[in-house]
């Protein structure tokens, strides 16, 4: 990564759990401006700045939904907001936003950039529209095992 020559070095960020004041602030117009309203109206009936902190919690721990801290809120709530968020494309719209602004202020440097993936088979993998087979599945018989008498399969009691 070159090092642009009158900038200083960027300061490490810690990991972000919470959203600071400074992005909320950005954010917040975005989030209530672009999330579509239910039959109930405009009321988000969820602290929003909570749930985006339960998004962010959940997305970066990896925890399950209802393992959530119960001080981002109803766990429930959060994931039906997360969902509504995704679909109306808010999250898109936060990206831009904070990306113009990064960089306005020279934040960004566009000439590298990296991803990562993972390219291996499906574990359970297969074609998913292949035809299904017309022979019947193999009859279970009566199995002889190294001991000489005969083993029955689970669940035959004859």
């Amino acid at each position: 990564m070159k090092k642009k020559a009158n900038l200083p070095a960027p300061e490490e960020l810690g990991t972000i759990w919470e959203l600071p004041d400074a992005a909320w602030e950005r954010i917040s117009p975005i989030i209530t401006e672009h999330t579509p309203w239910g039959k109930r109206g405009p009321k988000p009936w969820i602290d929003f700045r909570k749930a985006l902190n339960g998004v962010i919690f959940r997305l970066r721990s990896g925890c399950q939904w209802n393992k959530l801290p119960k001080e981002f809120g109803d766990d429930s709530r959060i994931h039906h907001w997360f969902q509504v968020w995704c679909k109306s494309g808010v999250f898109e719209r936060i990206w831009v936003a904070l990306v113009e602004e990064c960089t306005a202020f020279d934040g960004v440097d566009w000439e590298w950039q990296a991803a990562d993936g993972c390219m291996n088979k499906a574990r359970f993998g297969g074609e998913k529209n292949r035809p299904k087979s017309n022979r019947p599945g193999k009859a279970r018989s009566k199995e002889k095992h190294s001991g000489g008498s005969e083993r029955r399969p689970p669940g035959r009691r004859d």
